[in-house]
């Protein structure tokens, strides 16, 4: 059996392509993927647009090869508007939401992603699609949205960064349209952030300005 093919590498996983249709993620760091595995299958029977799971097991996890780019590259390339982006990543947040928690007995409680960014909302033919599912758990829905806020935040409040204005844009406009309470929950995602081994020194040191930005869209 030939070995797979390099396709893609992130933070944490490397994505092979084993054929037309099918891609095998691997953690570095090694675990198991299975919890990853059953949380898509859940907001997938509840009809959320997740890959399609071929198998699960250890570090690996076989999905369908998704085409289109990220919404990250379209926003890039201008295919998409700030403005777009925002009520995008906002309507997949609430149709997440809308998903009761897999485990938690919890009646307030949701499933959250707990990395929904533009990176990873892929653009396909069938429309968007949320990948990276590593960090999903059950818990209060404005955890989320603050979350994902401050990870535009921390694009936004780079001054040197080519995509800061675009960036403030659509975290002004994700927060308008996404409701609901996220400041309460801001310190929490801001620990959760500095505490994520994959951040740099310096990704971490702007995460006092990006909270500040993300009370600022708020107010």
């Amino acid at each position: 059996m030939a070995a797979p093919v390099p396709f893609a590498r992130g933070r944490e996983a490397d994505v092979f392509l084993l054929d037309a249709g099918t891609v095998l993620r691997r953690y570095r760091a090694g675990g198991d993927v299975v919890g990853e595995a059953a949380m898509m299958a859940h907001v997938a029977g509840y009809g959320y647009p997740v890959p399609r799971v071929v198998s699960a097991g250890g570090p690996d996890l076989v999905m369908e090869r998704l085409d289109g780019p990220t919404l990250l590259g379209a926003l890039a390339a201008f295919a998409v508007t700030p403005a777009a982006g925002a009520e995008l990543l906002a309507d997949l947040h609430r149709r997440l939401h809308e998903i009761p928690a897999r485990l938690s007995t919890d009646p307030a409680d949701r499933v959250l992603h707990l990395d929904l960014h533009p990176d990873n909302v892929m653009l396909t033919a069938r429309g968007p699609v949320v990948i990276d599912w590593r960090n999903a758990v059950d818990g209060p829905p404005d955890f989320d949205v603050a979350l994902s806020a401050l990870i535009l935040a921390e694009v936004a409040a780079d001054p040197a960064g080519p995509y800061a204005v675009p960036a403030r844009e659509m975290l002004f406009a994700f927060l308008g349209a996404a409701g609901g309470r996220p400041l309460d929950l801001l310190p929490r995602a801001v620990a959760m952030r500095a505490g994520n081994p994959t951040l740099s020194a310096a990704e971490k040191a702007s995460l006092g300005g990006a909270a500040a930005l993300v009370r600022a869209a708020v107010g």
